[in-house]
């Protein structure tokens, strides 16, 4: 039988401040306050970095990072591989007594995260406090019982990975195939206008006075992922007017037309919208266009490869302007010029990329019941609502 005692904050977590020490040569994979989220480990490298200030902690293969600037409190994550992070960055490590896998969703857990806001420090950056923190009092499960609370968990984040990959897979698959036939394989010396193939629809402006629960969601700049793809945590419920155009259904493709990312990692980035399971109606915000075919020939997984291209993303950033947050011009997407494609071409690759688009949204739903499962397990195993005794 499980057993419960309160434990400090302190007694749980140890605070790991290893500073980096430079030496103009090592390159180490790091870490910062940007992609300080779990799937961004799993989808994608983490970049070198070859900084040689000391401003910098050093952080261990399987330690658990929490970003501790408030928008950042729930950006848990737990590298397979050592590095450096931000200095706005906590390393933690479970103390003797508890389980790390254990302290990832812990911290991950939204008791946690609320109480990390309530006694935030700071005005203009609010950031967690140690010195409040450590004195708060968790009741914890003894260490066999979060063995088995973190074995439930990491499977479902498994499962996730999985999916995540396979649906990378998918799209890199499909990809390839588009650049072999209509970048490598395309000989065509005539250039023409996107403009003569689509037409682009302007998405709806709402104020933040029209959120409210509803069964139309918005479309919003959080449903683009970072590194391509779609995000089905950016809709946000909708009560607001707007125009039978500016529905988008699934597999219709839209692009984004605005940026806050410092990077400018999301701005012309398209992504092919997926139906939310929450809500009847989708509508594209004034952040993005609707990208309509004019040709029955011309599919939307066809322009949606080609707006996956570099030369396309290349192209949006030389029409973007804004210093804090960017925008693309009206004229942006449709003055993209590329090489004329061949009709039967364009109607053959089309016949395969549905099938490998069709997949991922089919991985993208059980995707959705993954997550809302292991969201909904969390704190319950978390707070003891859902009992795990299990014969050791």
């Amino acid at each position: 039988m499980s057993t419960w005692k309160e434990h400090k904050f302190s007694e749980i977590v140890e605070i790991i401040k290893d500073g980096y020490q430079p030496d103009g040569v090592t390159v180490l994979n790091y870490i910062g306050l940007d992609n300080i989220e779990q799937e961004t480990l799993r989808l994608n490298s983490i970049g070198k970095s070859t900084d040689v200030t000391s401003n910098k902690f050093k952080f261990k293969a399987n330690d658990v990072l929490f970003g501790k600037l408030r928008c950042y409190f729930r950006k848990v994550v737990k590298p397979d591989f050592d590095g450096i992070c931000s200095t706005d960055i906590w390393v933690c490590r479970a103390k003797k007594g508890f389980n790390q896998n254990f302290l990832f969703y812990f911290l991950a857990n939204w008791d946690f995260v609320n109480t990390a806001d309530s006694g935030e420090g700071g005005t203009r950056m609010p950031r967690a406090d140690w010195e409040f923190l450590k004195n708060t009092v968790w009741n914890t499960p003894d260490l066999h019982t979060q063995t088995i609370i973190a074995f439930i968990l990491s499977n479902l984040d498994d499962k996730i990975d999985l999916l995540h990959r396979q649906n990378k897979t998918l799209e890199q698959l499909a990809e390839t195939l588009f650049k072999q036939w209509f970048f490598e394989e395309n000989k065509s010396e005539i250039i023409v206008p996107l403009n003569d193939y689509v037409n682009c629809i302007n998405g709806v402006s709402y104020k933040s006075s029209e959120l409210n629960p509803s069964n139309t969601a918005l479309v919003s700049l959080k449903s683009f992922n970072r590194y391509g793809g779609f995000n089905l945590d950016g809709f946000k419920d909708f009560t607001g007017r707007y125009k039978e155009q500016q529905i988008v259904l699934e597999g219709d493709l839209v692009v984004a037309h605005t940026d806050i990312t410092q990077e400018a990692d999301v701005i012309g980035n398209p992504a092919l919208i997926i139906s939310s399971p929450k809500h009847e109606t989708l509508v594209i915000s004034m952040d993005m266009i609707k990208v309509v075919p004019k040709e029955d020939w011309i599919s939307k997984e066809f322009l949606y490869f080609l707006m996956r291209s570099r030369e396309f993303k290349h192209h949006c950033l030389g029409c973007a302007n804004g210093t804090t947050v960017l925008h693309l011009s009206k004229i942006a997407t449709p003055s993209f010029e590329f090489a004329k494609p061949e009709k039967e071409k364009v109607i053959a690759f089309t016949q395969q990329a549905k099938k490998l688009v069709n997949k991922i949204f089919i991985n993208h739903k059980e995707l959705y019941n993954l997550i809302s499962l292991r969201d909904t397990l969390l704190p319950k195993l978390m707070n003891g609502e859902i009992k795990v005794d299990m014969a050791e």
